[in-house]
């Protein structure tokens, strides 16, 4: 028989719980979505923390604080601490959490975090949390997309 490593991203990052109801925001859920993923067979633990009150990402150490060390205690999963968040967080951001928490384990995520939800964005008529328009002009996701991968580039090379 062959070995298989499951790996569990028990939130994700670009999924809000206008997409599915079942989405854990809160440190309590995630924690216990967690365990029950490491319960059902999951070897890591991918994870991502919520601001408890609107579910979008948030990268606060705080946050993870408050569910890594049940998880830790309660599995022997490996754990995965984030370090792609949101498209809109700065490095610093993105690193805070997995340099508190000295996970086993972190993602790292390389180059320009364009998450490129603009097409399933058409299928929702509305939000929770509300998110950057989708499409169109300066104000729609794309375009912030483009704004920032400018933005990046030119404080990188300056």
């Amino acid at each position: 028989m062959s070995k298989v490593i499951i790996s569990c991203a028990v939130t994700g990052a670009v999924h809000t719980p206008t997409m599915s109801p079942h989405l854990p925001i809160t440190p309590d859920e995630i924690a216990s979505s967690a365990i029950e993923a490491a319960e059902a067979g999951a070897a890591i633990l991918h994870l991502h923390a919520r601001d408890p009150k609107d579910g979008k990402p948030s990268p606060d150490p705080d946050l993870f604080m408050e569910f890594l060390p049940r998880i830790k205690q309660s599995c022997d999963a490996v754990v995965n601490i984030t370090t792609g968040g949101s498209w809109i967080m700065s490095l610093e951001e993105r690193l805070a959490a997995a340099e508190r928490a000295s996970p086993e384990l972190a993602s790292l995520n390389m180059g320009s975090m364009n998450f490129g939800m603009y097409p399933m964005l058409g299928k929702y008529k509305e939000f929770n949390p509300e998110p950057v328009p989708p499409y169109g002009g300066a104000g729609s996701f794309l375009g912030a997309t483009r704004r920032l991968l400018r933005q990046r580039s030119r404080q990188r090379w300056t």
